[in-house]
């Protein structure tokens, strides 16, 4: 389960089998939450972190949106 980055908290990663739309793995102590990456960057579930959280993880999301869907491009081999 390769870790993209860790972050205020927030770690950031997909797992070694994953499946299409491309995303992302968001998760905290608080709980764990899900972000598509292509083609935006979109909320598909969150179980248990909090909002101003999420919005931290929506923006590092985007800022590293590129960065994200090379790192799923080279491990997934798409």
């Amino acid at each position: 389960m390769p870790t993209l980055m860790n972050v205020f908290g927030l770690r950031f990663f997909f797992y070694s089998e994953e499946h299409l739309p491309m995303h992302v793995h968001i998760q905290n102590s608080d709980g764990k939450a899900k972000i598509a990456i292509k083609p935006e960057v979109v909320l598909v579930e969150n179980n248990g972190i909090k909002p101003h959280d999420i919005k931290r993880a929506m923006e590092i999301a985007r800022m590293y949106q590129n960065e994200f869907i090379k790192a799923w491009e080279e491990y997934h081999g798409e």
